[in-house]
């Protein structure tokens, strides 16, 4: 027999023990083995509704506390500058942004004043290895919230082979070890933003699978909407889902934007070319290509091949400057955790003192930048100069000292060993 209401008047509810001619209706269980009337039914509505509104009302204080509890804008900058070198500008506009996300997520209420303050998610532009991944991890560090970094090329449109838009929010979601509540306070990082940009115009016959098509499919979780999420990345029509409201997850996006600049400078050439007193711009009064791109707007975008609604969702932009020697120098010996004292603990380990002369960090830097790698290229480099010490020195017990300089950065130089004297030396 299937569950539903009866009107057997030899049922009981099994709740409240009341009989058919008591109730208004009874709803039969399977089998009958296990009965409830309206009024029971009712009551349990008005207890999950009360619990939902406690629930909500708990979230909201929660939220709230976090946020009187929350860096400000000069804390966040600081705690960023223990791990980032330089990029000051960019610092400062994620700390703003952030704090300001949090405040607006916080929801606190303002005698007199309704204003709801919009999400404003972020842009950063700037050259491989400048650090928008590490800003972003960074960040998500400080204030102790879930984080995923998404490569949008590996991004398709549903139905095609790659990755649907919504296992972003998938790996969020695990992230946060599956509570939804932490997830929908989270930070996202989308990077490689600039990749799908759209390749033949928006009017192009040609089908861009990972170009606009996909920008489309990114604004719905962007914007700020309820996401159906699926709870592991097996593609299927049976995997199983959750609602995920991202109105509250910021979401922060990078790219390189290679060729952005030549669209800028046609844009200030044509504005400066307007007027009697105009003037065609020499090669000396061209501008930096970094001071071009920090003058980056919305139309820019648009014309490099970023849909305007996208564009739209994501406000604030800043750009990241590339890094010289002396930043590279800094980045390899200042943060918390910096590459060589990373390296020096490994040697110490096996009881030996690493040393590496300013010489040698300045071509260590000088190799990254001739490789384009920025500050992440910097570790294969290191690997590469310490590998014959690494491979020596668990065999080699009678070295106290290893020192790496200039000459060691050459090809099959060999790094030089400071041996430990024996009883019998003077």
């Amino acid at each position: 027999m299937t569950s539903g209401v009866t009107n057997d008047s030899n049922l009981y509810c099994s709740f409240c023990g009341k009989g058919r001619k008591e109730v208004n209706k009874i709803i039969a269980g399977v089998g009958m083995s296990s009965n409830i009337c309206s009024e029971c039914v009712d009551l349990c509505y008005k207890v999950l509704k009360e619990d939902r509104s406690k629930e909500k009302k708990i979230a909201q204080k929660t939220i709230e506390e976090d946020f009187l509890n929350l860096p400000t804008p000069h804390d966040i900058k600081h705690l960023l500058d223990e791990i980032i070198i330089g990029q000051e500008k960019a610092k400062k506009v994620l700390s703003v942004s952030v704090y300001n996300h949090y405040k607006r997520i916080s929801n606190i209420y303002i005698k007199g004043n309704p204003t709801k303050i919009k999400k404003s998610n972020v842009l950063l532009i700037g050259p491989t290895g400048s650090g928008k991944t590490l800003l972003a991890s960074t960040l998500a560090e400080i204030l102790d919230v879930p984080f995923v970094v998404a490569d949008s090329t590996s991004l398709t449109e549903a139905g095609y082979v790659g990755e649907d838009v919504e296992l972003i929010l998938s790996k969020l979601l695990n992230n946060a070890d599956g509570s939804i509540w932490e997830a929908e306070r989270g930070i996202v990082y989308i990077d490689e933003i600039d990749k799908i940009a759209t390749k033949f115009g928006r009017m192009g016959a040609t089908r861009d699978v990972s170009g606009e098509g996909v920008q489309q499919a990114l604004l719905k979780i962007v914007e700020g909407s309820i996401v159906n999420v699926p709870k592991n990345r097996n593609k299927g029509h049976n995997r199983e889902t959750v609602p995920i409201d991202t109105k509250n997850i910021l979401f922060i996006c990078g790219g390189a934007f290679v060729g952005l600049e030549k669209i800028i400078e046609k844009r200030l050439s044509k504005k400066q070319s307007i007027g009697f007193n105009s003037k065609k711009s020499s090669k000396k009064d061209k501008l930096d290509p970094e001071l071009i791109i920090s003058k980056a707007n919305s139309t820019d975008l648009m014309e490099f091949g970023l849909i305007p609604e996208l564009i739209g969702r994501v406000p604030v932009i800043s750009t990241l400057q590339s890094l010289n020697e002396d930043m590279l120098i800094r980045i390899l010996t200042e943060p918390r955790d910096c590459l060589v004292d990373q390296y020096k603990k490994i040697f110490k380990i096996d009881n030996v003192t690493l040393s590496i002369t300013r010489k040698a960090l300045r071509e260590i830097a000088k190799k990254a930048i001739k490789l384009k790698s920025g500050a992440r290229g910097l570790r294969a480099i290191m690997e590469s100069v310490l590998l014959e010490a690494m491979y020596d020195i668990p065999t080699y017990t009678n070295v106290i000292e290893v020192i790496i300089d200039e000459e060691a950065l050459q090809e099959d130089k060999h790094p030089i060993y400071i041996y430990k004297k024996q009883d019998n030396e003077e």
